[in-house]
């Protein structure tokens, strides 16, 4: 299968590979922490079209001037998966691959998406948007135009992501290690959303964020952290 044609199919391998509990409790969760905001299901990601890698490289900049303006749903369907999508159905350790690579392909960050009326979790292999929590949480972020700014993405990593059992990496429960992995996981992450953003004349910038109040609010877990935000948005 190429890779235009694993496109075509991710919803209906989202469906195989999501049982019917797991997904109603997941929605009966959703409904509970947001009242005003729906699962945003995005449209297939279109891979073709925009600059070269090589134009991109030379186009890659951090730009924090930022317009307000709402990004139509196909280009923040292609932003998410250029981050961190699904490209191939088989990767290793029988999971799918992604357009990041990670440690073991522990697929340990997650992406929180906050847009003006709510923070989503991006799910790769449905490729959708699931809600977290309603409201306008985009200066958590950063000053400036990040607060206003029509994507911040929150890099979260997940530290119950990184097993032990069945992995040949025996140093992958060392939380100097697991360190290591996951902000190099992040960079790269990172660097395929500055590179789209230079494919397709957006603005973006990686910085730090409010990791105290952006934790307790998108109701995360112990073993989840906040690490960084990247806006995204075009240039004013």
């Amino acid at each position: 299968m190429n890779r235009r044609t694993f496109l075509r199919t991710v919803p209906a391998f989202a469906a195989l590979t999501t049982t019917p509990s797991v997904l109603n409790q997941d929605k009966i969760l959703a409904a509970a922490q947001t009242k005003d905001v729906r699962i945003i299901q995005l449209p297939n990601p279109q891979p073709d079209g925009g600059k070269s890698v090589l134009a991109a490289l030379q186009e890659r900049r951090t730009n924090r001037s930022i317009r307000a303006d709402k990004l139509p749903p196909q280009m923040l369907s292609n932003l998410l998966w250029a981050a961190f999508g699904v490209n191939r159905e088989k990767g290793n350790f029988g999971k799918p691959g992604r357009t990041a690579p990670s440690a073991s392909n522990s697929q340990e960050i997650d992406l929180y998406v906050a847009l003006p009326e709510g923070v989503y979790l991006y799910e790769a292999v449905p490729h959708l948007l699931r809600p977290v929590v309603t409201g306008d949480f985009r200066a958590r972020s950063g000053r400036g135009a990040a607060a206003t700014a029509p994507v911040n993405i929150f890099f979260v990593v997940d530290l119950s992501r990184y097993v032990l059992e069945g992995n040949p990496d025996r140093r992958i429960n060392d939380p100097e290690i697991q360190k290591t992995y996951y902000y190099c996981a992040v960079g790269l992450i990172a660097q395929n959303v500055y590179l789209f953003a230079a494919s397709q004349g957006l603005a973006a910038w990686f910085h730090n964020c409010d990791k105290i109040n952006t934790a307790a609010e998108f109701k995360l877990r112990p073993d989840q952290r906040v690490l960084f935000a990247q806006t995204v948005g075009y240039p004013a």
